[in-house]
């Protein structure tokens, strides 16, 4: 997939583009609105990353000028902009998605990922073509059991052609889908990527003859009578838009379900939780350190900007155009220190933004503290480098306050807010609990199939999804009527929680919680089960 980037800080626009490309994106990059809506109304991109302070033309101006020309693009912003009224005029102008700087990669990637699937024809998280399967969030490839070994481009074309399986791909359709603008692939390089990919697949048991060729047209999945898409079944319900979904039930007929809720089937039990390997986070630490090096000038540059423009205003002679722009610089190198992970650098130039806002009239009596700001700013800077990943294995010590029981409880819990999920997770283990968390409650019935919980515990309120509607579904099916459910909401209203136990919810919780009263809530509950099924 092809993805643009519209940001005018160097290091960051580097790593932006470094990162995507190992997650085997296409990746454009421009550090002007200008040239952003020359690329973005020129070529075919399946998202937009758009920062909203950018010379030329700002990035909301920039998503507003192309919802207003109908381009459907998924836009994601990135701002160091964390007020309401911006996040508003980031929505109001059309964006899809707000993210402030500095972010973590991971939930950037992971928000990345969902965007994609929502505006694909198969917005499926994991793509099946018979025993082919392609995890997105993984990256792995595999064909009945056996891991492939792809590039980055082999990757991307096989799932283009998986995100939709009855399409003819033409060789212009791919080179526009997989390769960068500054690339020039040919034709012949269409032809042995396609022809390199047939080998690999066929070397794990796949028909020769699996990506086939309709001459004159180009490429496509060929299906079989055990793989045609009517008797296709996904590893996930997942549907954006809530589309019908059909869903194959080998011993009742296929059923029409018009709801995200429809349950896949039964067997489909093989999702696996890959845990990230260590080398992975060495590579990425050590392109870190690589994009910081080469980008640590350009950052003392823009600290010495600072400077010249708190002499100018020591002498009464900083301008509201200079002040504006020294703002900007404060705002940038806020985002980009913070993403590198350099906290305390990037508090200072929070205040030296705050200080120099085109809103606020600057007197020279505020230079001194300005001057000492950017005097630090200039050290943390300087001194600055990337700590050298650490093997998660090695060096922890962690005492749970509360010992373990013998045998975890596995807990599965569903909620949007993926800090909180994060937050509590170490700490529901440490009171012992096996613990497996979902921030995407489209993807439901493919955790719980393969976590087999014993306890379930819901949000009420999620995108594309009602807690309570979900619990109404789970208790429908006779394999899932006795599973505790538990409700956990910031919503404590009566009406909300009569009707969470309306549908057979066993439990309601208000947050704030703490782990330790969670943990003895739960385990309550289940006691009370247990005594009344005596």
């Amino acid at each position: 997939m092809r993805i643009l980037i519209v940001e005018d800080d160097a290091a960051l626009r580097s790593l932006l583009t470094q990162r995507l490309k190992t997650e085997n994106y296409a990746v454009d990059a421009v550090d002007d609105g200008h040239y952003g809506w020359e690329y973005a109304s020129t070529y075919d991109y399946d998202l937009l990353i758009l920062d909203v302070l950018l010379p030329q033309l700002d990035g909301v101006t920039l998503c507003k000028k192309l919802r207003s020309q109908d381009h459907t693009l998924p836009i994601l912003l990135l701002t160091a902009q964390d007020t309401r009224d911006a996040k508003r005029i980031g929505w109001d102008a059309g964006a899809d998605d707000y993210v402030v700087k500095p972010f973590d990669e991971e939930d950037l990637v992971a928000r990345i990922r969902a965007l994609l699937r929502r505006s694909s024809a198969n917005p499926l998280p994991t793509l099946t073509w018979g025993p082919l399967w392609l995890d997105t969030n993984t990256s792995e490839v595999s064909y009945d059991g056996e891991i492939l070994s792809l590039t980055a481009k082999e990757y991307a074309l096989l799932e283009m052609m998986l995100r939709d399986s009855q399409y003819v791909f033409s060789r212009e359709d791919i080179i526009e889908g997989i390769w960068a603008s500054e690339e020039f692939p040919t034709d012949a390089t269409v032809r042995s990527h396609v022809r390199r990919l047939r080998q690999k697949l066929s070397s794990a048991g796949a028909p020769s003859d699996l990506i086939a060729t309709s001459h004159g047209r180009g490429y496509y999945l060929k299906s079989t009578v055990s793989d045609s898409p009517s008797n296709h079944s996904f590893v996930s319900s997942h549907n954006s838009d809530r589309a019908a979904v059909k869903v194959h039930r080998p011993d009742h007929g296929d059923q029409d379900s018009t709801t995200l809720m429809a349950q896949p089937p039964v067997s489909l039990t093989t999702a696996k939780t890959i845990s990230q390997p260590t080398d992975l986070q060495h590579r990425y630490t050590e392109m870190l350190k690589q994009t910081w090096n080469a980008h640590k000038d350009d950052c003392l540059q823009k600290v010495e900007q600072l400077q010249k423009a708190i002499a100018q205003l020591e002498d009464n002679a900083l301008s509201r155009a200079e002040q504006a722009g020294a703002y900007r610089i404060a705002h940038t190198l806020s985002g980009t220190l913070g993403t590198f992970g350099f906290s305390d650098a990037m508090h200072l130039t929070r205040q030296i933004e705050q200080e120099l806002h085109p809103d606020i009239y600057v007197e020279s009596a505020q230079s001194e503290l300005l001057r000492r700001y950017t005097k630090a700013l200039k050290t943390e800077v300087r001194t600055a480098q990337i700590a050298p990943a650490t093997d998660p294995s090695v060096g922890r010590s962690y005492i749970p306050r509360k010992p373990p029981a013998p045998k975890p409880i596995r807990l599965m819990l569903v909620d949007d807010d993926h800090i909180f999920l994060k937050t509590i997770l170490g700490q529901m283990q440490g009171y012992g609990f096996d613990v497996s968390t979902l921030d995407d409650p489209q993807q439901f019935w493919v955790l719980l199939n393969s976590v087999m919980p014993e306890v379930l515990i819901l949000d009420v309120q999620m995108p594309h999804c009602n807690g309570i509607e979900l619990c109404e579904t789970l208790r429908l099916a006779p394999e899932w009527q006795k599973l505790p459910v538990m409700f956990l909401s910031i919503t404590d209203d009566t009406e909300t929680q009569h009707r969470a136990f309306s549908v057979g919810a066993d439990d309601y919780i208000s947050k704030p919680i703490t782990a330790q009263c969670l943990s003895d809530r739960i385990r309550q509950r289940l006691h009370r089960i247990q005594m009344v099924s005596r």
